[in-house]
């Protein structure tokens, strides 16, 4: 590995960090999920071969690794220690961390084929065809997951109920 592919690397972990944070919303657990894609991706650099952008090949080599999570967690039987923990307040006139606060609430509510495709395309400003390519999918679903995720998104924010979770269906007022 040369000095320039070490530097392009080195210089991908800020997006990275970010990304992983908004998968996980922990960061010590974001950090390591950082740590793990960025020893793949050394231990693998001589697969990369320099034939597409190497931030998506990151990104993909970090969605593979926080799936195949995912998919261990579900295996193995939760610890809801968690849950019943208290949550810190905020002082009032600290509106922007509460907003944060509330924003990184609503994308870890929606699901996680939704968020991923939101953190790519809002957050790390990637085109539908560069996060189709990280995650594998068509840019149709990449599309569609996106409008889905930014209406429920929406609507958390606004307070409204998701539309497919309405209790009452909409009729016809005479």
């Amino acid at each position: 590995m040369r000095d320039q592919d070490e530097a392009a690397i080195v210089a991908c972990i800020p997006r990275l960090r970010r990304y992983a944070r908004g998968l996980v919303s922990d960061p010590a657990l974001a950090d390591d999920l950082v740590q793990d894609t960025l020893e793949r991706a050394w231990s693998r650099f001589s697969l990369w071969h320099r034939r597409g952008d190497l931030r998506a090949w990151l990104f993909g080599i970090m969605h593979n690794h926080f799936i195949d999570g995912v998919r261990a967690k579900s295996r193995r039987p939760e610890d809801s220690a968690g849950d019943d923990l208290p949550e810190i307040a905020l002082r009032a006139d600290q509106c922007d961390g509460i907003e944060l606060r509330d924003l990184d609430r609503a994308l870890q509510r929606l699901p996680a084929e939704q968020r991923e495709v939101m953190l790519l395309v809002a957050v790390e400003g990637m085109g539908y065809a560069e996060a189709a390519a990280v995650l594998r999918l068509p840019m149709g679903t990449v599309m569609s997951r996106l409008a889905r995720g930014r209406e429920k998104l929406r609507q958390q924010l606004q307070g409204a109920a998701p539309l497919a979770e309405a209790a009452v269906p909409l009729r016809r007022i005479k």
